[in-house]
């Protein structure tokens, strides 16, 4: 069931209806249908409606004009206070209902104004019952009657007071809550973002990394037969299988975009079928000889803390295919109780050849292209409190990512 939430405007118009309502009632009984009431007391009753009426006619006013928040809480007491004070005075006498004026005046004094404001005017109204009681004779049986319905009026009004007033806090929380919830969308909105970046970046910087080298390949090879060196028809056609190749690696290159992006918002494989792909593609793509050890029990992964992994072996294998071609790569995976290590070790290209050892060195976390893709990874690790390292290390050019379990 939906629960209906009035606008203080109209909690507002509806308290004054009631409240008119309500005086009007008193006022027409009290006049109207009085009994055994001398010409005096006539007369005092109807003042004291009149100043009553005219009270409640200035707050009303005040209030819809938004008056008496600027005025402060003092205009408000002192009109109650006068409300309860003339229809108090009048309010034991024979057939007269301006009790009820009274309770109007208290519980809202309960509800609107400070507590001790409240029972200084509940207070003013008790003397004025009182006073008023025991000047017309009125029994002290009766009198206390009426001091009670004045003490359980002040009551409700501060039960009321309470009740708005968590009604208040809830609004406020549960804007608070919205809020929140927003800003968490918000931010989940940015880290799939920063992912997809991700995601992305590490794609394209393995695909168009592999690529530039096949071209660079077939570039050598249509200079070897520029040149007239060695058999010219069959560079011809080693270069056109190289480019054959990358022109396949650019088609392979926009399926694996498309997976990423596919795979940010579903599972992926588990980590040991990635590298097995990885590794039989780099030797199908590169020529070079790929070991791959899975150490311990393979034991699932969350999808992040795997795709961190991946991209890790992926852009190492990028990087060992253009700074040590045809050299043998070997990739551990030790899966141990509190993490997940991999490693990835390469020989460093023979001395004389295109890719120097010092390509490792002087590259640092470079990737093939110029980027950043190793610190990218690193960052990626970092975010999962995992990490990453990267230099050689006996002879070997090493890589290392551990993410914690």
């Amino acid at each position: 069931m939906t629960r209906h939430r009035y606008s203080p405007d109209v909690l507002r118009t509806t308290q004054w209806l009631l409240r008119a309502v309500a005086v009007v009632v008193i006022g027409v009984e009290t006049l109207a249908f009085g009994r055994d009431r001398s010409a005096a007391a006539d007369t005092a009753t109807a003042t004291a409606l009149a100043v009553s009426c005219i009270a409640l006619a200035l707050w009303a006013l005040l209030e819809a004009r938004g008056e008496l928040q600027a005025r402060g809480g003092t205009v408000l007491a002192l009109l109650l206070t006068v409300i309860a004070v003339a229809a108090g005075t009048v309010s034991t006498q024979h057939g007269s209902s301006m009790i009820g004026v009274v309770l109007v005046a208290v519980v809202a004094a309960g509800t609107q104004t400070e507590l001790a404001t409240s029972w200084y005017i509940a207070s003013a109204a008790a003397v004025a019952v009182a006073g008023g009681g025991l000047a017309i004779g009125t029994g002290t049986g009766s009198v206390l009657g009426y001091l009670l319905i004045v003490l359980v009026s002040v009551l409700a009004g501060h039960q009321r007071r309470s009740y708005r007033v968590q009604a208040e806090q809830s609004a406020l929380l549960l804007q608070q809550v919205e809020q929140l919830r927003a800003e968490q969308r918000r931010v989940a909105v940015l880290d799939e973002r920063a992912r997809i970046a991700r995601e992305i970046h590490d794609v394209l910087a393995h695909s168009l990394g592999a690529l530039g080298i096949q071209i660079q390949a077939a570039r050598a090879l249509l200079e070897d037969h520029d040149c007239g060196d060695g058999d010219g028809d069959g560079s011809v056609e080693r270069a056109d299988e190289v480019l054959s190749v990358a022109q396949r690696m650019a088609g392979d290159g926009l399926t694996e975009t498309r997976r990423a992006v596919n795979a940010l918002r579903t599972d992926t494989a588990s980590l040991d079928r990635q590298l097995a792909t990885m590794a039989q593609e780099h030797r199908r793509l590169h020529g070079s000889a790929v070991r791959l050890r899975i150490d311990g029990d393979d034991a699932p992964l969350q999808s992040e803390q795997a795709l961190a992994v991946a991209r890790a072996a992926q852009e190492s294998l990028t990087n060992a295919a253009k700074h040590a071609p045809h050299q043998e790569i070997q990739i551990v995976v030790r899966y141990e109780e509190d993490a997940v290590t991999l490693t990835v070790a390469n020989a460093l290209a023979p001395d004389g050849a295109d890719a120097s050892p010092a390509g490792f060195a002087t590259a640092g976390f470079a990737t093939v292209n110029g980027g950043y893709g190793l610190t990218g990874m690193r960052e990626r690790l970092l975010l999962l409190g995992g990490t990453l390292t990267a230099g050689i290390d006996d002879g070997r050019w090493t890589v290392v990512a551990k993410v914690p379990r």
